[in-house]
């Protein structure tokens, strides 16, 4: 027979083609290489029909040793190719039928059962090989090999076992029964891989996880529910101080309105008033920054009202000294308090502060009073005593942008700058403001270039994050544009017009 004219080389040519061929195509273009992987197989089949070259029979004994070589290595290419269709046709079988995206140690179980299988295959009907004693052979000595991988094998079968059973998935934050907690970032063969809050890798063997309790708080959704533990001095009536916790979780910025927050009375003593507060985030990486937020608001909410921290429980003092609702001297907020607070007003004097202070008039706004609307520019800054303030967008269905909560201010645009309110103001039950006028502000100003620079640059900064994309508007509010707006306004009062 003549090689050159023979089937098992133009097998073996095509076989060879297709693997230069698959290897071009990349990888992103699976259904191409399926494609082109299943055309050269049937093309490599065509021997099969006239019985030239049978793949799944052993080679018979007389021909050429150049022939026999030739059909060998057209069987072992055939098997090879059989093989990269089945598994090029299981993935993309699984993307079209839009099924669940299976983990990468399932994937790889089923690639190696497929190779060994195909291996198993060309042993036998290319080699001849005798199987049923291979197979003998090889059980021994995988048992062997299992007591000595014992513990790696425990960590794959584990890993199988997370997998399908699917309690993570890629993304999710997990928390483990012994304090171990971050969001799952890799799964492989042998472990699970954290990232925790301390931007830290935490590698941990899969056995040792499917031993372990978890929570996954990623599932069903992200929200992540918390709650923290108040203890206030009793000196109000549990329902006020239900009602302050309460006024202290609606001004939150952060956590979310849906479900509502809670504020329950946990116990009640001589001692103090404990509440407990429960409140839900978008997602995990805000916890912190809800509870920082949580226990500012409650401070200034309860140093409004009146209320006193409670000292802690293991604290030695004796009864008679602990504050009650007859006996607590509590302080009142004044505007010089709120003054103090608010960090533009620091590098003034302390008799600056005490003469702006003087300058404050006290405003009350009932339950949906509309304080400033969107554009109405406020000729003063306005400082919340008590009570929340909404900020909201739109006329027909108001959207809630924001909430300010007692030693908040606003009004600090139209005042320094001249300009309108980037969202309608709105008392969101019964809130008390401080004024402070332009006249007030003008001696502080034209003494104190500096301060006005620092309130440029904050102004600047907080408009930019209520203002639009619109070039116009972003010039307007340049710190250096407001410089300027600010020098405009205040420059009448150096004159003496004002």
């Amino acid at each position: 027979m003549n090689l050159w004219n023979a089937p098992p080389l133009y097998m073996v040519l095509f076989g060879l083609a297709g693997i230069v061929v698959w290897h071009l195509i990349p990888q992103r273009l699976s259904t191409i290489r399926l494609i082109v992987q299943i055309a050269f197989f049937l093309v490599m089949s065509i021997p099969l029909f006239d019985g030239t070259v049978v793949p799944y029979e052993p080679r018979p004994e007389n021909g050429t040793t150049a022939g026999a070589i030739l059909a060998d290595s057209a069987k072992v290419l055939w098997w090879v190719h059989l093989a990269w269709a089945l598994i090029g046709f299981v993935r993309i079988y699984l993307v079209f039928e839009r099924k669940p995206r299976e983990a990468r140690l399932l994937q790889d179980l089923v690639v190696g059962v497929v190779y060994v299988g195909i291996l198993l295959s060309i042993l036998a009907f290319v080699f001849d090989a005798p199987i049923g004693t291979l197979i003998a052979t090889s059980g021994a000595f995988a048992i062997i090999l299992g007591l000595a991988l014992q513990n790696t094998l425990s960590d794959v079968f584990s890993g199988i076992a997370l997998n399908l059973g699917r309690p993570y998935v890629l993304g999710d934050w997990i928390v483990l029964s012994d304090g171990t907690e971050g969001r799952v970032v890799e799964t492989n063969w042998r472990s699970t891989h954290l990232l925790t809050l301390t931007h830290n890798i935490v590698a941990l063997p899969n056995s040792f996880l499917a031993k372990l309790g978890l929570t996954n708080i990623s599932s069903p959704e992200e929200s992540h529910g918390l709650s923290i533990t108040i203890r206030l001095a009793p000196t109000k009536m549990p329902a006020v101080v239900t009602e302050v916790m309460n006024a202290a979780l609606q001004s939150s910025n952060i956590i979310l309105k849906e479900p509502p927050p809670v504020a329950a009375i946990k116990g009640l003593d001589a001692a103090a008033i404990e509440v407990d507060l429960f409140f839900c985030v978008a997602n995990v990486g805000q916890r912190i920054r809800a509870k920082n937020e949580i226990f500012d608001l409650v401070y200034r909410h309860s140093k409004s009202a009146g209320l006193l921290l409670a000292t802690p429980p293991s604290s030695s003092i004796l009864m008679s000294a602990l504050p009650t609702e007859e006996n607590a001297n509590v302080l009142q907020v004044t505007p010089i308090n709120l003054i103090n607070a608010i960090p533009i007003f620091s590098a003034l004097a302390d008799n600056e502060k005490e003469a702006l202070a003087a300058t404050a008039r006290g405003r009350a706004y009932r339950k949906g009073d509309i304080i400033a609307r969107q554009g109405e520019m406020l000729p003063c800054l306005m400082i919340v005593r008590a009570g929340i303030v909404v900020r909201e967008r739109g006329e027909d269905h108001p959207e809630q942008i924001g909430r300010l909560a007692p030693g908040d201010f606003f009004g600090e645009a139209g005042l320094l700058a001249g300009i309108g309110e980037t969202a309608t103001l709105r008392a969101m039950g019964h809130t008390v403001v401080y004024e402070i006028d332009q006249q007030s502000f003008a001696p502080l100003l034209l003494d104190r270039p500096e301060m006005a620079e620092h309130l440029a640059a904050v102004l600047s900064a907080r408009m930019a994050l209520d203002g639009s994309n619109d070039a116009g508007q972003q010039h307007a509010r340049s710190r250096f544009a407001l410089l300027k707006a600010m020098q405009t306004i205040f420059m009448p009062y150096r004159s003496g017009a004002l």
